[in-house]
């Protein structure tokens, strides 16, 4: 068995040519929340996965095994609840207020601008139909959102500021609204 204990996220830094020549691995939500489990990548190998406690796995993530070899992880189709509005007797909103129901529930909740996507659960799927939501059960890659306060997890990919100025937030928001 090949020991990983190193993930690069999104492959940032890496050459595309190595990106090209990596082994593949195409894991379920399931497994990628976990920070120690085994797989099998598109090469046969059988893969001892030890990242640091709390290590979230997301698809187009890079596996380092102890050989060096990379090995580029996908998020597998899995069933998900795909949630919508319904256009004859909502608005774009309800989806707002169907993440905020989700997220008092605590519950891993993958954000679009025009869809919600949690795993699979009758309860939260007839509540969400009492909203007048649009439900439907759909074979998909899950991505769920990161807490706002998750740590070890992946930056937003603006680099080390926001919107190109530092993380100092002592200006005035002073717009009329």
């Amino acid at each position: 068995m090949l020991t990983v204990n190193k993930l690069i996220p999104q492959g940032q830094g890496l050459a595309s040519a190595l990106l090209k020549r990596a082994g593949t691995v195409e894991l379920d939500w399931d497994v990628r929340q976990k920070s120690r489990f085994d797989a099998t990548d598109s090469a046969g190998r059988s893969l001892g996965v030890f990242l640091p406690r709390g290590t979230v796995v997301r698809g187009g993530d890079v596996l380092v095994a102890q050989d060096g070899s990379l090995v580029r992880v996908s998020a597998a189709p899995q069933q998900v609840l795909r949630i919508t509005h319904c256009q004859a007797h909502g608005t774009p909103f309800d989806l707002i207020r169907a993440a905020y129901h989700l997220g008092n529930r605590h519950v891993p909740i993958e954000l679009k601008p025009d869809y919600l996507q949690i795993e699979p659960d009758h309860v939260l799927a007839d509540m969400l139909r009492a909203m007048h939501m649009i439900v439907h059960q759909v074979e998909h890659p899950f991505e769920p959102e990161n807490g706002a306060y998750a740590t070890g997890g992946h930056g937003h990919g603006h680099g080390a500021g926001h919107h190109g100025h530092g993380d100092d937030h002592d200006h005035e928001h002073d717009h009329p609204h």
